[in-house]
């Protein structure tokens, strides 16, 4: 064969492989499902309150955190994290995928070189003496690549970038739901260090009235019922202190799994939970904007799009597949005529598979396809009914902690107001030791209230910031996703 002839039918395979490249799918058109949400949250929020008006806009977790150690705790979580790890692992992995099925769209090509030496002896040889061959071949050639004409392969493409992106949207909740996790941790060994504090306060207060009781007992000046009651809430007090020991060990080991890495004692929380947050306004936009942010929602959705995709590979496989071999090169019985121009050799092998009776087979896996669909629009309804109930919550709260911290504040006012005048009635003799113990235990579940309240509020943010998709800006997706 000619050079000439050579080169017409590479040509005819280039063309092929063009057509092949150009073809559609057979896949549904892709429709969004409805997201069955109301229009509007249809919550009175703290928003449009005065005194929040001059508040910035929380747009990154950083700016819901003034204190710099918080700061490098979350930075040394998303550093460390063995869950992070495993899902960029995995981000990786359904990358590397996502290029293995795009590769099946054009022909694989290669080159080989191979020699056979063989001796057939006389008793079997048609000549009937013995004889020694030689075979080399150099080719170059296409092995077994299948036109996609129905759309087939492109299909299963179109299904693997879906699952990438799909990662990477996981990855992105992942890193999104440790920093919240870490974030409220945080806060709350910083409300329990608080409310060891208070209770290490309390004891040295009940444990001064206990000895003053006991002292009185002594002189008669106090009965036994007095020195009882005092030891009781002393004792009391003792376990809240050993109890808040229990909690903010727990908060440091929880701390220490989400870091990966041991916390540094210089970065536990020193101040309140009011240094450690900033106090900045999340604006909550519409409804509609969890689909844009939510990263959850968002790899729903891409399962849901992969699963249309297959489909169009389900229905591609009741019709024929046709595959191409081909190639190109030299042979000879010598290396020395290898090159030479009558030993070139071709060789062209198209194959049409046509499935005429498969059992069910095609039929059921169709249905597959098609259940796996209607499977991923329900789980991507729900993740967005769940996206916003999620929101409401935390906006029901936000709605009101304001006026709540206002009034327990006045409580614990009143009720260290109360404590002072009944002791300093208790030492003129007009009230009794039971009524200073009733003022005090007020005023101690006043304080552990107040902390727990100011916990709440500081968390709801952070709650709030991760259920409205935290970091509206960040890029969900990079690299071949972005050229797809």
């Amino acid at each position: 064969m000619s050079n000439v002839n050579t080169i017409f039918r590479l040509g005819l395979v280039v063309s092929s492989l063009i057509v092949g490249g150009c073809t559609g799918t057979l896949a549904p058109n892709y429709e969004k499902p409805s997201a069955k949400i109301s229009d509007s949250w249809n919550i009175e929020q703290s928003l449009n309150k005065p005194n929040q008006k001059s508040m910035a806009t929380v747009t990154q977790w950083r700016d819901l955190i003034t204190d710099q150690k918080l700061r490098r705790v979350v930075k040394i979580a998303l550093d460390n994290n063995q869950d992070l790890v495993i899902a960029a692992l995995n981000v990786e992995r359904a990358r590397a995928q996502y290029r293995i099925q795009r590769s099946e769209l054009v022909p694989t090509m290669g080159a080989g070189f191979n020699g056979t030496t063989g001796r057939t002896p006389a008793s079997v040889s048609s000549t009937g003496e013995a004889e020694t061959s030689r075979v080399y071949q150099l080719g170059v050639g296409i092995t077994s690549w299948e036109l996609d004409f129905f759309g087939k392969i492109r299909s299963l493409e179109n299904q693997a970038i879906q699952d990438y992106l799909s990662t990477v949207a996981a990855r992105r909740s992942a890193e999104l739901a440790l920093t919240s996790e870490v974030i409220h941790t945080y806060l709350r060994l910083a409300a329990d260090l608080e409310q060891l504090q208070v209770a290490q306060d309390t004891v040295r207060s009940r444990q001064d009235g206990y000895q003053l009781q006991t002292d009185l007992e002594q002189t008669g000046s106090s009965s036994q019922l007095e020195t009882h009651q005092a030891l009781a809430e002393l004792e009391t007090a003792r376990d809240d202190e050993l109890a808040w020991h229990t909690a903010i060990s727990a908060d440091e080991n929880m701390l220490e799994q989400l870091l990966g890495h041991p916390l540094p004692a210089s970065l536990l929380p020193t101040t309140n939970i009011e240094s450690i947050m900033a106090g900045s306004l999340i604006n909550e936009g519409l409804p509609s904007d969890l689909l844009q942010h939510r990263p959850d929602i968002i790899a729903a959705e891409h399962s849901l799009k992969g699963a249309n995709a297959n489909i169009g590979a389900a229905r591609a496989a009741y019709f024929p597949s046709i595959s191409l071999t081909a190639g190109v090169g030299r042979a000879s019985d010598s290396l020395g005529t290898l090159f030479s121009g009558s030993n070139r050799s071709w060789s062209f092998i198209p194959q049409i598979n046509v499935p005429i009776f498969t059992g069910g087979a095609l039929d059921a896996s169709l249905k597959v396809a098609e259940t796996n669909r209607e499977l991923a629009v329900a789980q991507y309804q729900k993740t967005i009914q769940v996206a916003f109930r999620e929101v409401k919550d935390a906006l029901a709260i936000r709605a009101n902690i304001d006026d709540r911290l206002e009034t327990q504040t006045v409580r614990l006012q009143a009720a260290e107001n109360a404590f002072t005048l009944v002791q300093q009635r208790y030492d003129t003799g007009i009230s009794r030791y039971l009524d200073v113990l009733d003022t005090q235990r007020t005023l101690y579940t006043a304080q552990q209230s107040l902390i727990a309240l100011r916990l709440q509020k500081f968390e709801n943010q952070v709650t709030l910031f991760k259920a409205l998709g935290g970091e509206w800006d960040a890029p969900l997706a990079s690299g071949v996703a972005a050229n797809h």
